[in-house]
């Protein structure tokens, strides 16, 4: 089969496109995935130029979102058949191989049936990115209706999910986007207040949309200054949740004045800690997606295709910045 390979820790240039064998079932439980596309994630570009969770196995494949039909079933796989439409996260940092592939195999309980609404372009886009901010804002912050909600990069892989998933629980949002194109796409989202971070400081800004009382709820998916700056735009008792480690220099003395709850998102750790009962839970989250998605509730943007073999070139786009939305890799 054709696959995208990660040879060494690198650029995009380290990425290279190789015959490799069909994967065959391993265990009962196991299913083999016909992969139709594969989504792309700022995570992928940081394992290849850091280095992977396995970095002593390589070559490696990576890609952690995938959709395609059931190829092969295991003697004791009960969930699916040959020949049905998935959807799933798994592999692509170093154990397992990813889906920058024709086939994947793997275990039956972490597949979710593709949302009927989404062609496989557009469900391989959803994963990572759903995952991600459905544990963050139900999780580990318990959004609830009335709540006001500051995401920032609303207009990114996960922050676009995110905005409809606050909405869809009845919160307030406001985000942050850097461009007037992305301010219209986060408001047809159902975004209510728009802050252009470029032009405006965004904790003046909240403070003045939220009355002064700032919002109950800071979804990070930036890290940096903007994770310090958002202490200060949380009202005291909220909750601030970051996809991204914080710099030894972030000063926490306004989160503990604030008593604020801080809480950090990595969908990856049930995967790379091997929690089974936690990846359990993500199959049902893509299941309950898969709801929203085909009652017309949730929507994925994606703001390129391109064919499997281009992956250097995803991996180069993402990294330039200004994706709204995913990038999502077709495999013939």
């Amino acid at each position: 089969m054709q696959a995208v390979v990660m040879t060494a820790i690198g650029g995009p240039e380290v990425l290279q496109s190789r015959d490799v064998p069909v994967p065959d079932i391993q265990y009962p439980q196991q299913v083999r995935v016909r992969l139709r596309a594969a989504g792309i994630n700022p995570v992928d570009t940081k394992l290849r130029k850091r280095g992977t969770y396995y970095p002593e196995r390589l070559p490696t494949i990576l890609g952690c979102d995938g959709a395609g039909v059931v190829d092969a079933v295991g003697a004791q796989a009960t969930r699916f058949k040959v020949g049905d439409a998935v959807y799933f996260c798994n592999g692509g940092i170093g154990g397992a191989p990813g889906n920058y592939a024709q086939y994947c195999v793997l275990d039956e309980h972490y597949v979710a049936r593709k949302p009927a609404s989404l062609d496989f372009i557009h469900a391989a886009a959803v994963p990572l990115v759903l995952l991600t901010a459905w544990e963050a804002l139900h999780e580990r912050a318990q959004v609830r209706a009335d709540d006001e909600v500051l995401i920032h990069a609303g207009a990114g892989g996960v922050g676009h999910v995110a905005v409809q998933l606050a909405r869809i629980a009845g919160a307030r949002v406001c985000t942050t986007v850097g461009s007037q194109a992305k301010a219209e796409f986060v408001r047809a989202l159902g975004a209510e207040h728009v802050i252009l971070y470029r032009e405006q400081d965004f904790v003046a800004d909240v403070a003045t949309w939220s009355r002064g009382g700032g919002v109950n709820l800071v979804f990070d998916t930036v890290g940096g200054a903007t994770f310090a700056r958002s202490f200060a735009a949380t009202r005291v008792y909220g909750d601030v949740v970051t996809l991204l480690q914080p710099d030894s220099s972030v000063d926490w003395k306004v989160a503990r004045d604030k008593n604020l709850r801080v809480a950090f998102e990595l969908m990856l750790t049930p995967m790379f800690m091997e929690l089974h009962a936690a990846r359990l839970r993500q199959t049902q989250i893509l299941e309950q997606g898969a709801a929203l998605f085909d009652s017309g509730q949730l929507r994925v943007s994606v703001f390129e295709v391109l064919p499997l073999q281009d992956a250097a070139r995803a991996h180069q786009l993402i990294e330039r910045g200004g994706v709204q939305g995913k990038i999502v890799l077709e495999v013939e």
